[in-house]
């Protein structure tokens, strides 16, 4: 078999997952964080502990050692968790072909830098500036890994960075569009998580589907004024990685995010639900990092704020819920009044 001329860095359950898509049309290496992970994966044909069931087949090439990535000149999938991402991106940076498009598929901001995780690569590969692209949308990873169809977007600033990934990993039950919007996909991306903690709360207490339906779509508003605030196209927040993945994340048993909001919801803390989770609720690293953004650039995240209050600050989740259900009602585009008298042509 001929070297693999694309890889994916990190073998979690969404990293496991890019790697079977990719494995579909060629071999591919699949980095993982260390030997002994590395060698129980080939051994068992499997990523027993992150994703169970899925044979991987001879396509898979798993490996720890970086320099297995070399060869990947088409495309590099980065799949790890948003707080590791910087060092792992030190630890391939000198073993990244010179030609690879660069793609991160993790939904966070960087807690303290406050970096997106596009702007975390270019920063620490600037080799790689202008071949770096952002993937998100409604991508449950189990799904996915079934083949069930599924869509997501590419953002890169660059348009030919984004049609080289659509040409690589997209596929008929893996549909892929493109955006410039880097700014809009990735914030889309790392917000929602945070929306689905709180819905995963809202649905465990019995708040019913019209009081999860408000608030959702006060969270997606939430997202949207931060998005634009930050430069995004608020129109990215009416597409695939922004609707679409909050109804994905929203509404899924399969979400991390949602199952934690789901076991906060049961009494339990913070520490006690992040021992048991299966993989990563990006939601509770993130949603610090958002709202210092939000105070950065003068936004009002209520739902974000109360999420980090029955994660950190020990307040439970039902008087969380009913603060925000308590709070003086205001015009519904409050914050987004420049942008819709722009829309509308005032």
């Amino acid at each position: 078999m001929s070297r693999p001329t694309v890889a994916v860095v990190g073998a979690g359950a969404w990293g496991t997952t890019i790697a079977l898509q990719l494995a579909r049309t060629g071999p591919v290496t699949l980095l993982a964080r260390d030997e002994p992970t590395a060698a129980a994966m080939a051994e068992a044909h499997e990523n027993v502990r992150h994703l169970p069931g899925f044979r991987l087949p001879v396509e898979v090439e798993v490996a720890a050692d970086p320099a297995a990535i070399a060869d990947a000149a088409r495309l590099v999938v980065v799949a790890v968790p948003s707080s590791g991402i910087r060092k792992e991106a030190a630890r391939i940076a000198a073993s990244l072909h010179p030609e690879a498009v660069l793609l991160s598929v993790t939904k966070g901001i960087e807690q303290g830098s406050l970096l997106r995780m596009t702007e975390v690569l270019d920063e620490v590969i600037p080799t790689a500036s202008g071949r770096i692209g952002a993937l998100s949308g409604p991508n449950l990873a189990l799904e996915i890994a079934r083949g069930l169809p599924a869509s997501a977007v590419v953002a890169a600033v660059e348009e030919g960075t984004g049609q080289r990934v659509l040409e690589v990993l997209g596929s008929r039950s893996f549909r892929l569009y493109t955006n410039r919007d880097v700014i809009g996909v990735e914030l889309c991306g790392a917000l929602k998580n945070i929306i689905a903690i709180a819905a995963g709360a809202a649905e465990r207490l019995g708040f019913g589907d019209n009081g999860k339906a408000g608030l959702i779509t006060r969270g997606l508003a939430e997202m949207t004024r931060l998005g634009v605030a930050a430069g995004a196209n608020p129109l990215t927040f009416a597409g695939l990685a922004g609707v679409g993945d909050v109804i994905a994340t929203c509404g899924s048993s399969l979400s991390r995010n949602h199952r934690l909001g789901e076991e906060l919801a049961k009494g339990r803390t913070w520490a006690e639900i992040e021992a048991d989770l299966p993989g990563v609720a990006e939601g509770a690293y993130t949603v610090d990092a958002a709202l210092g953004l939000a105070a950065r650039l003068g936004v009002e995240m209520p739902i974000a704020q109360e999420v980090h209050n029955a994660l950190f600050e020990g307040k439970s989740v039902q008087r969380c819920l009913v603060d925000l259900l308590s709070r003086e009602s205001k015009d519904e585009l409050a914050g987004l009044e420049d942008w819709s008298r722009q829309m509308l042509g005032a």
